[in-house]
């Protein structure tokens, strides 16, 4: 709670990322998005690897409290 109300105020200037990442598939199935995560916060991102940049938007992750539901 605190953690989220910090980065409300200050916020993370995701200057520590990953390299591109591309999560593998199987034969028939759709590839997955190239990504770049920050090590600080946790947040994803887009990457567009025919300009090799950052896109803006961040994708929705685990670490924000949303992305994909768990099954019970």
């Amino acid at each position: 709670m605190i953690n989220a109300m910090l980065n409300l105020l200050i916020g993370c200037r995701h200057r520590r990322i990953t390299r591109p990442i591309t999560p593998a598939h199987r034969p028939g199935t759709p590839a997955g998005e190239t990504y770049v995560a920050c090590l600080e916060c946790g947040k994803q991102f887009p990457y567009d690897l025919t300009n090799m940049c950052i896109q803006v938007t961040p994708i929705p992750s685990m670490a924000s409290g949303t992305g994909v539901a768990r099954n019970t």
